[in-house]
């Protein structure tokens, strides 16, 4: 399992995207084995856990290493099997399982000192033509520039703590409004996110299609939480991701404004299940996600 924290900076990066992307890029051990195996660092972190979101991207990356330029990523499935330390490197080793006319498949397992933290399976494809439709993104939200910015919710907020949200490579607009420190309005299990990278990225897809496998692993405990009025700031709380599945539908740029509408259709026996689709700014459907967390309240 990864526990769930917001991003931090490395100390002293004073670019926190810039951090992002180096942590994606992954290096290569090519020179000295014939297998596909590859070294990945870590963001710090303030509880010195690795960020399940960048376990999941680099997995993704590591993959995306071994598939021909004219397939991609269109869906994965992983478990989070043991924290990861921040503090120290990740080994990524791929399985070429199946490549066939269409369709490429992986097995990623992720690796500290000998022991997989994450398993991912993930299927890769060539672009073809076929029957098209998407779910229609909800009416009538407000647009991402017609919300306060995160730093108008943490008022009051100790420096430090403050920063561990700030400083961080996404800009999140949440709707109705974040639950870091209250949950505020109806205890509703359901919510929308707006997010997108601080800074444009360039234009390598992969690395599009990694980040928002990031990005969709920041927010989609929330729907959980905010059903039952539980802040992330309770004391005692705990939340760790126990797995997640991911089907990329649509290409889109993660430095472009894309909508996150999430909900949570079960809660029972300590674990709740949180569910989202990702659109542009523009409606058009990109990703889909489901994700198991398990959630301990501490009783009063």
């Amino acid at each position: 399992m990864t526990d769930v924290d917001p991003v931090s900076p490395a100390p002293g990066d004073t670019d926190p995207v810039a951090r992002m992307l180096d942590v994606l890029d992954l290096s290569s051990t090519a020179a000295r084995t014939t297998e596909d195996i590859f070294i990945g660092s870590s963001h710090a972190m303030p509880l010195g856990r690795v960020f399940g979101g960048q376990v999941l991207a680099q997995s993704i990356v590591a993959a995306e290493r071994t598939i021909p330029d004219d397939r991609a990523v269109h869906s994965m499935h992983g478990y989070f099997l043991r924290p990861g330390d921040a503090d120290k490197g990740i080994t990524f080793a791929v399985d070429r399982i199946h490549d066939g006319r269409s369709f490429s498949t992986r097995r990623t397992q992720a690796f500290q000192e000998g022991v997989p933290i994450f398993s991912m399976i993930a299927s890769f494809q060539d672009e073809d033509p076929g029957m098209e439709h998407h779910a229609p993104m909800p009416e009538g939200l407000p647009a991402p520039d017609a919300l306060p910015d995160i730093e108008a919710h943490l008022s009051g907020m100790n420096p430090m703590s403050k920063s561990l949200f700030v400083d961080r490579p996404i800009d999140l607009r949440h709707i109705p409004g974040p639950i870091y420190l209250s949950v505020d309005g109806e205890h509703s299990p359901s919510q929308a996110v707006w997010l997108r990278v601080r800074r444009p990225i360039g234009d390598t897809p992969v690395i599009h299609r990694a980040v928002l496998a990031y990005m969709s692993d920041l927010t989609i405990q929330e729907p959980i939480l905010r059903a039952h009025g539980i802040p992330w700031a309770k004391p005692g709380l705990k939340v760790a991701s126990l797995d997640h599945a991911m089907w990329w539908h649509r290409s889109a740029r993660v430095d472009e404004w894309l909508l996150y509408v999430q909900e949570s259709p079960s809660a029972r026996g300590g674990r709740g299940l949180g569910t989202g689709r990702i659109y542009t700014q523009d409606g058009i459907l990109v990703a889909s996600i489901a994700q198991e967390v398990m959630v301990r309240v501490p009783t009063p």
